[in-house]
């Protein structure tokens, strides 16, 4: 049977099919990321993850100054927590001063009581 006598027997005994539903997109509208124009404006936080060659995973949390694009820290760890990230976090600041903003992804350990309380 091909799909045109399929539909046709659905629309004659009146049966539907419920379409299934679509990404979830962001609500409203973000306004565009304004590049920044110094150093120490806008940090980028992210996560690379690989394996070693016996199967373990590990993380490396990478954090990028956006106007000078240098990579201020690289954190690896089989467990990085967001605990973990806030020290590390505070190491570089000590070192460099407070940026403006951070951005990232809203990953789990982005989202954590840990990094919340320190924000």
């Amino acid at each position: 049977m091909n799909h045109k006598k399929l539909r046709r027997l659905y629309r004659e005994e009146k049966l539907e099919v419920r379409k299934r539903g679509g990404r979830k997109r962001a609500l409203g509208t973000r306004r565009p990321m304004v590049l920044p124009s110094r150093a120490n404006e806008r940090w980028s936080l992210d996560f690379i993850s690989d394996a070693f060659t016996d199967g373990r995973r590990f993380r490396v949390l990478a954090v990028v100054d956006d106007f000078s694009r240098q990579c201020l820290a690289l954190v690896a760890d089989t467990s990085l927590s967001g605990l973990r990230m806030t020290r590390e976090l505070d190491t570089i600041i000590t070192r460099r001063g407070k940026p403006h903003t951070i951005v990232s992804d809203n990953g789990t350990e982005m989202t954590s009581m840990a990094v919340l309380n320190w924000c």
